[in-house]
């Protein structure tokens, strides 16, 4: 454009002068002038003086590809954004405490911070009514804030630091601040000291796992100490979530309940018992509007649950087993839009799973409706399908899975189930299968598991479970095989890991503690046991209900060189690992785990 208005003007000025006609803003403030364009100099580049781009971006006019690529210094805007505050806040001297990250460094940028907060404190204090007395003192304590960022990226010798100058209590108590943004500043600083990620790798090649680990303890139980749990609680219904700055902020607050579950899985009941963080959660997966801090906190919802008899047994009291199966209803006609919605989905069938771990949740799944929710889930066919089957798994698992067990089959889900079980699909669900086949495999194999255990003998309900392993010549016992030699193969490679390891250890003279063995028993159930005892004890029952089927299975298992003896073997480890507590747990003098797995060892034997 110059080079064309050089050879259009009749004569040569060196600035060529380009008013706005527009005439001043409202934004400009009366700071309005004249733009001008310099000319270039010799090289044909634009002369560099102090405001030579853009909000002072260095990189503006660096050179591109053919491609379009930028050949720049590399930074993102929020790092150059950082740089900028840094130099803000001290110029040069902020940027080498940066890059000499030491003990003297920490103190200065942790000294300017208590500063801020002081200053900031003191002018609110005396003109509580006048925010143009206090707005100075609010953005320097934004910067500070802002500053306290990269301490996390050193936190041996920053955390202890950060405890000793008092600046962890500083930071709690700013929680309340009046000003949002304020807050939502603090809550960054907090959630990137907690993560327990963050400086890991300069930290363990100059100082080692164990001083960072111990740190970062000592930084979350100050945090601990001082209520932080509590306080982040009361902040939640701040955010405004219409604001793209309180959006970020409540998903660091999430995010900083993430990092201290994380910490100390124990936290979750004293989170769920003395603050209001159930019913917060439950009411924000409830909106209609999908978004990440919703999916957020189903995550953190079902990271309360686990393992964790009151936290579930609270879910129940505050209707939260009603609120999730309402919200896992809309999947039932259609898909989740994408990932991040899937990942949400998965996350409330997690919830329910979880809470069903509980005879009282199951009393509670019961009277809702739940198992008729999940057998028109596992009809429909959606997405949904596989999460329902695992859901029914755990309802009708155990002694207090009794009732769901007799609801399943009067609600016609012996079909679907059975369906799901011969891999009868369509085309678009073997498409989108995936790894789901082989754990659909296990819930249905769980759920008939169930029902042979609970059904009482001679019911209705029984004899139409039964009924199913006898028609269509025998089918479903075949697959049953079929199942049952894979898990074989799949043993057969984690027994030959096992005593390579094992062998590997008596050369070396180490001992076989009890814990080796325990650890060896998980690793052989991962590695194809549970499928094989779980199908075994299928085989054992159906076997001994129904002499053709028993016929049959004994035909197929000759034909492979087996017997009833290879299943007898199976279901006595079962028996010798079943947990003495859950053995002894059944109520109205129903035979326990072990008394049915010896009744069915002694059949079999007798075969």
């Amino acid at each position: 454009m110059l080079k064309r208005m050089r050879m259009d003007a009749e004569d040569a000025e060196p600035v060529a002068s380009v008013v706005d006609t527009n005439g001043p803003s409202s934004r400009d403030k009366g700071k309005a002038r004249a733009t001008t364009v310099e000319d270039e100099d010799e090289e044909g580049q634009p002369s560099m003086d102090a405001d030579f781009a853009p909000g002072g971006d260095a990189d503006y006019f660096t050179e591109e590809d053919d491609e379009g690529r930028f050949f720049g210094g590399g930074l993102t805007k929020e790092q150059k954004d950082i740089l900028n505050i840094f130099d803000r806040a001290g110029g040069e001297e902020a940027r080498v405490d940066l890059e000499a990250m030491n003990a003297v460094a920490v103190r200065r940028l942790l000294s300017r911070f208590e500063k801020a907060v002081n200053k900031n404190q003191d002018q609110r204090s005396k003109y509580p009514d006048d925010p143009t007395k206090f707005i100075d003192s609010e953005a320097d304590l934004d910067i500070a804030l802002k500053a306290l960022l990269p301490l996390a990226q050193s936190p041996v010798v920053a955390y202890p630091e950060i405890i000793r100058s008092g600046a962890v209590e500083r930071l709690i108590g700013m929680l309340s601040h009046e000003n949002m943004d304020i807050v939502i500043d603090v809550v960054e600083v907090i959630h990137e000291f907690t993560d327990e990620d963050v400086g890991n790798e300069a930290e363990e090649e100059e100082e080692g796992e164990g001083s960072r680990e111990d740190a970062f303890k000592q930084l979350v139980q100050s945090f601990l100490d001082n209520a932080i749990l509590e306080l982040l609680v009361d902040n939640l219904n701040r955010f405004n979530e219409e604001e793209e700055s309180d959006r970020q902020g409540l998903f660091h607050v999430l995010g900083i309940f993430e990092n201290l579950l994380g910490f100390n899985a124990e936290l979750s009941t004293q989170l769920v018992s003395k603050t209001k963080i159930l019913p917060w959660l439950l009411n924000r997966v409830e909106s209609t509007k999908h978004d990440e801090n919703r999916s957020y906190a189903a995550e953190v919802l079902s990271i309360l649950l686990q393992d964790n008899r009151p936290n579930r047994l609270q879910l129940g009291k505050l209707g939260g087993v009603e609120t999730i199966m309402k919200i896992l209803s809309r999947y039932r006609k259609r898909d989740p839009v994408d990932a991040e919605e899937t990942e949400f989905m998965e996350n409330l069938f997690d919830v329910l799973c979880s809470a069903l771990g509980e005879p009282e949740i199951k009393e509670q799944f019961l009277e809702l409706e739940g198992v008729d929710l999940m057998v028109l889930m596992m009809k429909d066919k959606m997405q949904a399908r596989s999460r329902a089957i695992k859901v029914l798994d755990y309802a009708m698992s155990g002694p207090a899975g009794t009732a769901a067990c007799q609801t399943f089959v009067e609600a016609l889900g012996l079909k679907s189930l059975f369906s799901s079980f011969m891999g009868k699909s369509t085309k678009k669900q073997k498409a989108a299968a995936g790894h789901a086949a082989s754990e659909d495999t296990a819930h249905t194999l769980g759920i008939v598991s169930s029902l042979l255990s609970n059904l009482a003998s001679d019911s209705p309900a029984r004899i139409r479970l039964l009924a199913k392993f006898v028609e269509n010549n025998y089918e479903k016992p075949e697959k049953l095989l079929e199942i049952r030699e894979a898990a074989q193969s799949r043993l057969k490679v984690t027994d030959k890991e096992i005593e390579d390891e094992k062998k590997r250890m008596e050369a070396e003279g180490e001992e076989m503690e009890s814990e080796m063995q325990d650890l060896w028993y998980l690793r052989r159930l991962d590695g194809g046991l549970f499928t094989l005892q779980t199908v075994d004890y299928i085989l054992a029952w159906i076997a001994m209900e129904d002499d053709g089927v028993r016929a049959h299975i004994q035909k197929l298992l000759d034909r492979k060189n087996q017997s009833f003896k290879d299943i007898v073997k199976t279901l006595q480890i079962f028996h010798d690992n079943v947990d003495e507590d859950t053995a002894d747990a059944n109520p109205d003098g129903a035979p326990t785990q072990r008394e049915i797995l010896r009744n069915l060892i002694a059949f079999l034997e007798a075969c």
